[in-house]
């Protein structure tokens, strides 16, 4: 039996720009180590885009589906099927030992070179010396394609806090990783320009300047709550010619006092849960 089931409405938009009402079913599910492996793995190559390469995101997999009680996967067709999102979190400190923390660990440590505050932070909590303290941070795991309404991500939160409430107390902080994308004045006024117009009547137009921008709108009320935010670029990104096709990708990190844990979860559910 799913944990929970959701009913969101999606517009479509055929050829003639009308727009369609689809009701589509979400279902939520624990992590199910015989059918989510694979899936997961490809969540992560998404997060993580090149730098995947560095990873070893076979042990991410294995690591989340040892601990089938904590997280949730969103699915259409039931517990059998692919999940199309993914929620968990992983204690950096109990895991400290396995390869993919390890190599996150690095990774995030080697990224936040670009802030000084950040890395020294960072480095008090995930260093020699911190990881043999008492200050354990978890690292979220969250990802969903792309086509996923903001609507799923709500319950999964309080699913998780939830799920942890028991060990709440053995983290003093959690580290989310998320993806943004870049685009120059004229990507922007580019995408405006070739934007649905029905996509403008309903409030929520493309940029229409450039900038840096997340790929998930719970990125902004995260980053609201998080001590530290640092917007770094992949080091395995393919290089962009000017004419290329395709977004300027790169990765976010925000670090966030366990203590605002139950805040984070109320403000995204005011600000996106769909209404009953």
């Amino acid at each position: 039996m799913p944990k929970r089931k959701q009913t969101n409405t999606n517009d479509q938009e055929g050829d003639d720009s009308d727009v369609s009402l689809v009701d589509v079913d979400f279902e939520f599910f624990d992590p199910h180590p015989d059918v989510d492996y694979l899936a997961l793995k490809r969540l992560a190559t998404q997060l993580f885009q090149g730098d995947a390469e560095k990873l070893p995101i076979a042990d991410l997999a294995d690591l989340v589906l040892g601990q089938p009680l904590v997280g949730t996967t969103v699915k259409c067709d039931g517990k059998e099927s692919d999940p199309y999102a993914f929620l968990t979190v992983l204690n950096m400190h109990v895991h400290q030992n396995r390869p993919f923390i390890k190599a996150i660990t690095e990774y995030v440590l080697g990224k936040s070179s670009a802030d000084s505050n950040l890395q020294g932070t960072l480095q008090n909590l995930l260093g020699p010396a911190g990881l043999k303290s008492q200050n354990h941070v978890g690292f979220v795991f969250s990802e969903r394609l792309i086509n996923m309404p903001v609507q799923v991500v709500p319950p999964m939160y309080r699913m998780l806090a939830d799920e942890i409430k028991w060990a709440i107390d053995d983290f003093t902080h959690f580290l989310f990783i998320s993806r943004i994308y870049r685009l120059s004045p004229e990507e922007a006024a580019e995408l405006h320009a070739r934007a649905p117009r029905t996509k403008r009547h309903k409030g929520v137009p493309p940029p229409t300047a450039g900038g840096v921008f997340s790929f998930h709108p719970e990125d902004e009320v995260i980053q609201k709550f998080a001590t530290h935010t640092l917007d770094y670029s992949f080091t395995n990104a393919q290089p962009r010619e000017q004419d290329s096709f395709g977004l300027d990708v790169g990765g976010r990190m925000m670090l966030v006092p366990a203590d605002r844990l139950s805040n984070l979860v109320a403000t995204l559910n005011e600000t996106f849960a769909p209404p009953s």
